[in-house]
C-alpha cells in the first residue's frame, strides 16, 4: 500500500457517482530518480480536479490540462500509456530530473462494479491484487498477498492494494492515537490492544479495532510474522512488559517500547528472568523511534514512525 490508494479511489467513485468524467493514473515505471514508485495512483476529474500523484507536480500539470480540453476521453482506447522525459528536452519541460523517465497508464473508462469491490477490500482491510490489461481496458479483482507489489508486462499490469503490514499498538493512549493515523497512511493494518476500561472505552477510532485481552494472549494469538511490528505504548511496564516477552519470540520485523535509555535497561533487565535469550532482548527498539528530538505525542509518532519505514525498508532490501 502506498498509503493514499484507497482515498484516491474513494474520491474517483465519488465523482463518477456525482456524473464527472474522471480518470485514473498509475505509475507503471521509472527511469532515474522518482518520486513515486510504481504502483502509485492519482485521479483527475473532467474540470481539472486532481487527487493523489504519479510525479509529485511534474506532469499532473500538463495531464489537468488535456482534461480540461477532454483530450484524454477523445482517445478510442481505453487505457493510454504515456512516457514523460523521453528526451532531454522533455526533461527540462516537466522538470523531471536529468535522465529521468516516467511511464504512466491512463485508464479513461473504469469499471464502477469493479471499482466498488475495491474500496469495500480496502475498508475491510483485506489485500487484493488489481489487474488492468492494456488492449481493452479490462480489469479483474482476486484476492490475496501473494506475488510481487507490482508487476507489469507486454498485455497488463497488476498490483496489490491494502494492508500488507501489520502493527499492534500496546495502550490505547494518545501517542497510539497519533500512531494510528500515521501508520495507516503507510500501509499497516493497524490494531490496539489495551485491557484497562479506563483507556479502552474512550478509544474513539472505529477504524482502528481495539482489543481488552491481555497483551501477552493478544500477541500469541495474533501470530506475528516478518511483516509484524508491535510496540509498546501503554506507559505501563505490567502490559508493556507482557506484550514483549511474547512478541521478541516471534520472527516479527519490529518489536520497540517508549521509554528512556534508562527505563530501557531496566526493561530488559525484567524480560531476562523470563527466559528471553540475549539475542532475542537485543531485539528490542528502545528507547523506540528514531532521534529526532520529539516530546510531545505527534512528535513522538512521527519519530517512531519514521523508524519503523526505515526498518520495514531495509526489510525489503533484504528479501531482494
Amino acid at each position: 500500500m502506498y498509503g493514499n490508494e484507497r482515498e484516491v479511489l474513494e474520491r474517483l467513485a465519488q465523482w463518477i457517482r456525482e456524473g464527472h468524467r474522471a480518470v485514473l493514473l498509475t505509475v507503471l515505471s521509472t527511469f532515474g530518480g522518482s518520486p513515486r514508485p510504481p504502483g502509485s495512483m492519482a485521479a483527475i476529474r473532467d474540470d481539472g480536479i486532481i487527487w493523489g500523484s504519479v510525479s509529485g507536480g511534474c506532469v499532473e500539470d500538463d495531464l489537468v490540462a488535456e482534461m480540461r480540453e477532454g483530450k484524454l476521453f477523445s482517445a478510442a482506447q481505453r487505457v493510454i500509456v504515456r512516457t514523460f522525459g523521453k528526451d532531454a528536452e522533455e526533461q527540462a519541460r516537466y522538470r523531471l530530473p536529468c535522465n529521468n523517465t516516467l511511464r504512466v497508464a491512463i485508464e479513461t473508462r473504469i469499471d464502477p462494479a469493479l471499482l466498488a469491490m475495491t474500496i469495500r477490500a480496502l475498508r475491510d482491510r483485506r489485500v487484493v491484487r488489481r489487474s488492468v490489461w492494456l488492449a481493452d481496458g479490462h480489469s479483474l479483482l482476486t484476492e490475496g498477498a501473494g506475488g510481487p507489489v507490482f508487476a507489469e508486462d507486454e498485455t497488463n499490469f497488476s498490483h496489490l492494494l491494502g494492508p500488507r503490514y501489520r502493527a499492534l499498538l500496546i495502550g490505547a493512549t494518545e501517542l497510539a492515537r497519533y500512531l494510528s493515523n500515521i501508520l495507516t497512511t503507510l500501509g499497516f493494518s493497524v490494531s490496539v490492544c489495551d485491557p484497562r476500561p479506563e483507556y479502552a472505552d474512550s478509544w474513539d477510532m472505529p477504524d482502528i479495532p481495539v482489543s481488552r485481552d491481555m497483551p501477552d494472549d493478544h500477541v500469541l494469538a495474533m501470530q506475528g510474522d516478518l511483516r509484524t511490528a508491535v510496540l509498546a505504548v501503554s506507559h505501563d511496564p505490567k502490559l508493556d512488559d507482557l506484550a514483549l516477552m511474547e512478541a521478541l519470540r516471534t520472527p516479527t520485523f519490529y518489536v520497540g517500547a517508549l521509554g528512556s535509555v534508562e527505563t530501557t535497561e531496566k526493561r530488559k533487565a525484567r524480560l531476562a528472568q523470563f527466559d528471553l535469550s540475549p539475542a532475542e532482548i537485543e531485539r528490542l527498539h528502545g528507547p523506540v523511534g528514531m532521534p529526532i528530538g520529539s516530546r510531545t505525542p505527534a512528535e513522538i509518532a512521527v519519530s517512531v514512525a519514521a523508524d519503523l519505514v526505515a526498518a520495514r525498508r531495509n526489510l525489503e532490501r533484504d528479501a531482494d
